[in-house]
């Protein structure tokens, strides 16, 4: 809409100058209000969505200025935009209303699971002791006299429950760290083998104790004993499918960033697809750098303007016959085409130059901030105790000093977005209270880190899709291929076994490391 603008304003004064009539620059105006409208029209059809302020340091808009300004560019120019990161139709806004329905139903799903988990164990937790106590609620009067066995295997219960409770906190009760699409197969396969096992057991202690009055007690402990040692071995094959199977790797994944290509391996052993995908997905947040659009923006354009040089246009009507000047146009569009590679180069080049002259002054502004907080320090100790300057003061005293150079680094780097003035001063009073290095400060700014590093308002995304044509509660197979998409970019992930492996010994013989040093008795002095 900002060009339709300029372009009305550009004929409106062109009119002006050129002496025309009042009607013809109305005339005018109509004929460029008309694909205005086209654009308000198309507006109707999609929404642009504003990124969330979060004070950065720099405009986004930094990120699209032209390659070949001077190096003094920031000084003289004033860009004020409106334009966002992203754009979505109305069909992706109905995608989104979906998947928010449907993470609703995952909240559901994910506390009614808790829910029933929580109910089976406070079950098995109450059913020995159930057990021991029923006997001597209902007939006392006619229970055998418990000795000196049965006293024993009242302290073995209650340190065998005790045992169980503390390996069902450790394995089970854990902070969930995503929603899957489907339930995890092994926990549910546990959950009904005890709810199988509980109730047989009391089916049993129902049909032969409870309606007999079985007055044995010693037995019916006995009988309370071995469900809670079941108990145990049910642990001990829950640990074993839930976290030794995996531990051994079996398969290493490929993870290939859709944008940029960037790509990690990673091994793992027995797994679904969907904990693999959660397992993928915390790995790239630590270990690939953060995903950043502007850094692809260079690339469009050019595509997009050897694209428009290949486009031929006939001046002269359909029925002329311009084939000579065709032709010539089509040749000087070949001749872009093949210097393609020599702009290119020429690009990078100077976008390299421009990046360790920025680096330069950057390395001297930082170490001289530095070099005056020192010697801040060094007049401060000299002050009384209360006169003393926080970090936080001192980040804001010397950060004027660096701004502009930092700022003109990261406009360069396209980093701005992801550093804002807070997040900066923040940093730097982290640096000054552990008395860091200006290269330790400098190293968050010349080497992209991980997407960690980063505010979690500028990277996380909450919500990824897991597309995959396998079943997701499958196990991983040699071949596998599965990706892992968000709003910006999606992760491949493709799945190869380790192969077979085959080792064979070879026997050296001590004896042929052995040698003979003859010496000839006739030798020249």
């Amino acid at each position: 809409m900002s060009a339709a603008m300029d372009t009305e304003s550009t004929y409106s004064g062109y009119s002006h100058y050129s002496g025309h009539s009042k009607k013809a620059h109305r005339q005018g105006r109509d004929r460029h209000k008309s694909p205005r409208s086209k654009d308000g029209s198309r507006s109707e059809k999609s929404v642009t969505i504003q990124t969330p302020p979060a004070e950065p340091l720099l405009g986004n808009d930094a990120s699209r200025a032209e390659e070949g300004q001077d190096d003094n560019w920031g000084e003289t120019t004033t860009a004020i935009t409106g334009t966002s990161e992203h754009s979505i139709s109305q069909e992706d806004i109905a995608r989104i209303s979906k998947d928010l329905e449907d993470s609703v139903g995952l909240d559901c799903k994910r506390y009614l699971g808790l829910t029933v988990a929580a109910v089976l164990g406070l079950l098995v937790f109450l059913t020995p002791i159930a057990f021991i106590l029923l006997p001597q609620i209902l007939w006392r009067d006619d229970l055998e006299p418990c000795g000196t066995v049965c006293e024993g295997l009242f302290i073995s219960v209650a340190f065998k429950l005790l045992i169980l409770l503390i390996g069902t906190w450790a394995l089970f009760f854990r902070q969930p760290k995503a929603d899957l699409p489907r339930v995890f197969v092994f926990r549910a396969l546990l959950l009904v083998l005890i709810f199988l096992f509980v109730f047989s057991y009391w089916l049993f202690y129902g049909v032969r104790i409870l309606d007999s009055k079985d007055t044995n007690y010693q037995g019916i402990v006995q009988y309370a004993v071995s469900l809670v040692d079941a108990l145990l071995f049910i642990h001990y094959l829950a640990i074993v499918l839930l976290e030794l199977r995996q531990l051994q790797p079996m398969f290493t994944v490929k993870v290939v960033r859709s944008t940029d290509g960037e790509s990690r391996y990673y091994s793992l052993g027995h797994l679904s697809i969907q904990r693999a995908a959660l397992v993928v997905l915390e790995n790239y947040y630590r270990d690939f750098t953060v995903s950043n659009p502007a850094l692809l923006t260079a690339s469009k354009s050019r595509a997009a303007k050897h694209m428009a040089g290949l486009k031929v246009y006939n001046v002269d009507g359909p029925g002329n016959n311009a084939s000579g000047q065709s032709r010539a146009m089509i040749a000087a569009a070949a001749r872009r085409r093949d210097s393609s590679h020599n702009e290119l180069y020429y690009e990078e080049a100077d976008h390299e130059r421009r990046v360790r002259k920025r680096r330069a002054r950057l390395v001297v502004a930082v170490e001289e901030a530095f070099t005056h907080i020192k010697r801040l320090q060094a007049e401060e100790q000299q002050k009384a105790p209360g006169e003393m300057m926080d970090p936080r003061e001192a980040a804001q005293a010397i950060f004027p000093s660096m701004a502009r150079a930092l700022q003109k680094y990261l406009r360069t780097t396209r980093q701005q977005q992801y550093h804002s003035m807070e997040s900066i001063l923040q940093h730097l009073s982290f640096c000054i209270t552990n008395n860091m290095t200006p290269k330790a400060f400098l190293e968050r700014y010349l080497n992209p880190g991980p997407t960690l590093q980063y505010d979690r308002d500028r990277w996380f995304s909450k919500q990824w899709t897991l597309v995959s044509e396998e079943a997701v509660t499958s196990g991983l197979q040699d071949g596998v291929v599965f990706v892992l998409k968000c709003l910006d970019f999606s992760l491949v992930v493709n799945v190869k076994k380790i192969p077979f492996i085959k080792l064979s010994e070879e026997f050296i013989d001590p004896k042929s490391h052995k040698f003979v040093l003859r010496l000839q008795s006739e030798t020249s002095v």
